[in-house]
Order: structure tokens, then C-alpha cells, then sequence
């Protein structure tokens, strides 16, 4: 805070606060001064001092020092209105007050540079740690599908004798290593749109029904085997609502039960919009959320609901990033019977099929 407002205080602004403090302070204190002797008036002197020390730089907060020393010398100290100093315990006081002013003024700024250094410090720690943890969770996402296709390609420019089976599987083998590998991309693009900020939803009128059904499949072809339930209110109406953003955050959650749930396990999506409010649910009966809070699960990197587990931990990030830029909220936790469970709303304009037909 103090730095921010250094920033917008100029050297010439701050000259200027720093001296019209004392002296708003000192006509304050001089106000009621008929109920406070001129030691309490140095303390509170004292303590202006020290609060500017903590909000501007070391050359205005000086000045404001060396100027409240004189101010408390000639309107405080008696006699009043001169510079003069009658007792020896006086002129002692007022110097002891001016070494203590500076050096007061002085410290207090150091501390402050100090504590700014180990915050700098410690932001940079967090820097390389945030670099080390991107490389560590990305060369392992993006190399694997990349390992995939470049092996496929070479069995099929090699071998020419393939059977017509083997060659189709070489082929779905590339198609899902690079689904995989734009998905990664696409998630480090998004990434990179909701921290510049300049990400604003496209709405138009979309059948959530059928994007649910699009993307499940999409999921399905990728993990065979799995099978994905789909309950829909049979009144689903359209809705008003960035079709692609909202896609995004179906695929995400969606990929992510099946990443972090074993074979054989249920996925259910249960969608409804009753009184303009979106309502999607996605459950599993998976683990459930063992190995991190559940607060922290849509911070950036954050991953593993158990070991073993693979993903950059940028989706459910994104999830949450697109939810709240559609005007939504989103929520996890552990359900009672087991697995996780997430439940997305978002306030839409809606339309009844019944009426458009």
C-alpha cells in the first residue's frame, strides 16, 4: 500500500502532505493545548512522524521531522512564540526530541525498505517455484502425446506391410494424442486470457442439451469404456450464454472425473434451469478428494486426488475462471456415499423450446 501510494505521489506531492500533516497536527494540538502540556504535544508530534515514515519516502518524512522539532520548540515549548529556551531541561528535551525525530523517521523507513527486499525476495522464491512446478507438470502433458504421435507416424511411414487393423488403430492413436495435445493448449491459452483480463463472454442462444451430449461423446471416444450418465430436465429451455466458454467448462470437469476415477466407475451429469438459473451438476463415485482441500483444488497447478493421477492442473483453474466471467459460481466437495461432486450456476436469459417452436 505504501509503495502504491509512493507511486502516485510524485517527490513534490509528498513534500507537500509530509508538511501539511505536521502542521494540520500541530494546530490541532495547539487548538488544545490548554488541556495537554507540550511534552504529550512532542509524543503525538512523534507519532505523525512515524506514520508518514511508514507511507513516503526518506527525504519528505526528514523535513517533516526537522519541521515539527521547530514547530514544538516555538509554539509549545514555553515561552510560547520564540525559539527561545529558558530551562537547561528544555533545551536538552528539544534536542533530544529532534536526534529522536530523525533517527525515528530514519529507522522506521529502513524497516520498511527492509521489509519490501524480503518481500521481493520471497515473490521471486514463489516465481521459480511456480516456473519449476509449470515445467514439471507440462513437459510430462505435452511430451506424452507428442512421444504418441511421432511413434505412430514412424510405424506407419516404416512398416509398410500393416494390416488394415493396425493401421486404423495407429491412426486413433494419433487422433487422441493430439486431441490430448490441443487440449493441453488450449488450456494454457485460456490461462493466459483470464490472467490478462480480457476475456468477455459471446452470448447467444444455445441448446444445453445438446452441447452436454457433444461433449460427453467427445470424452467417451477418448476413454473407451466409460460411460458417462446424462440426466436432463425434459424442459430445458435455451439459453443465453457463450456457447464455447461454457463447453470449456463442461470438458474440463467432465475430463477430470474420468482422469481421476478408476475404470468401472460411475460419471453422472445432471443439468436443470429453473427461474433463469442454470444449474449443472457432475458427480463421480471415485475417490473423492483425499490428498488436498477442497478450497484449494481451483488454484492454478494444483493436482491429485490421488497418486498416480496425471494433468497439468490448469482445468478446474479454467473452470472456475469462465464460471465467474459468465456472471456463475462454482462449488466442490466430497459426497456423503463417496467421489466428488461439482455444482455449476449461472443466471441466463432463456427462451422455452415450446414457444420458439
Amino acid at each position: 500500500m505504501a509503495e502504491l501510494l509512493m507511486t502516485r505521489m510524485g517527490r513534490g506531492s509528498q513534500y507537500f502532505w509530509s508538511l501539511a500533516t505536521i502542521i494540520v497536527v500541530s494546530a490541532v494540538c495547539f487548538a488544545f493545548s490548554s488541556l495537554m502540556g507540550y511534552r504529550t504535544v512532542a509524543f503525538i508530534l512523534l507519532v505523525t512522524v512515524s506514520v508518514l515514515a511508514i507511507t513516503l519516502d526518506i527525504l519528505p518524512v526528514l523535513s517533516a521531522a526537522v519541521l515539527s522539532a521547530f514547530t514544538w520548540n516555538f509554539f509549545f515549548i514555553p515561552p510560547r512564540f520564540t525559539f527561545h529556551v529558558e530551562t537547561s531541561e528544555d533545551t536538552i528535551l528539544f534536542f533530544m526530541y529532534f536526534i529522536i525525530a530523525m533517527i525515528n523517521a530514519a529507522l522506521t523507513y529502513k524497516l520498511r525498505q527492509v521489509e519490501k527486499a524480503s518481500r521481493l525476495k520471497e515473490e521471486r522464491a514463489n516465481s521459480v517455484k511456480l516456473y519449476n512446478t509449470i515445467l514439471d507438470s507440462l513437459t510430462h502433458e505435452l511430451r506424452t502425446p507428442i512421444a504418441a504421435i511421432i511413434g505412430a507416424t514412424d510405424n506407419l511411414q516404416q512398416n509398410k506391410n500393416l494390416s488394415p487393423e493396425n493401421t486404423m488403430q495407429l491412426i486413433a492413436e494419433i487422433s487422441k494424442a493430439s486431441l490430448r495435445l490441443n487440449q493441453q493448449v488450449e488450456n494454457l491459452l485460456n490461462i493466459s486470457r483470464l490472467e490478462s483480463g480480457h476475456i468477455k463472454p459471446k452470448n447467444d442462444w444455445c441448446d444445453v442439451g445438446e452441447l452436454i451430449y457433444e461433449v460427453v461423446n467427445t470424452i467417451e471416444e477418448n476413454n473407451p469404456g466409460r460411460t458417462i450418465h446424462i440426466s436432463l430436465d425434459q424442459r430445458l429451455p435455451l439459453c443465453s450464454i457463450d456457447k464455447g466458454m461454457l463447453e470449456q467448462v463442461v470438458y474440463n470437469l467432465l475430463n477430470n472425473a474420468v482422469i481421476h476415477t478408476p475404470e468401472g466407475s460411475s460419471v453422472e451429469v445432471v443439468v436443470n434451469c429453473p427461474v433463469d438459473l442454470l444449474s449443472i451438476s457432475i458427480s463421480d463415485d471415485g475417490p473423492g478428494f483425499r490428498d488436498i482441500d477442497v478450497k484449494d483444488i481451483f488454484h492454478k497447478f494444483s493436482r491429485n486426488r490421488r497418486a498416480g493421477t496425471t494433468g497439468s492442473g490448469l482445468g478446474l483453474s479454467i473452470v472456475k475462471g469462465f464460471t465467474e466471467a459468465l456472471g456463475g459460481s462454482v462449488e466442490a466437495r466430497n459426497r456423503p456415499e463417496g467421489g466428488a461432486r461439482f455444482n455449476i450456476t449461472i443466471p441466463v436469459k432463456t427462451i422455452s423450446l415450446n414457444m420458439q417452436a
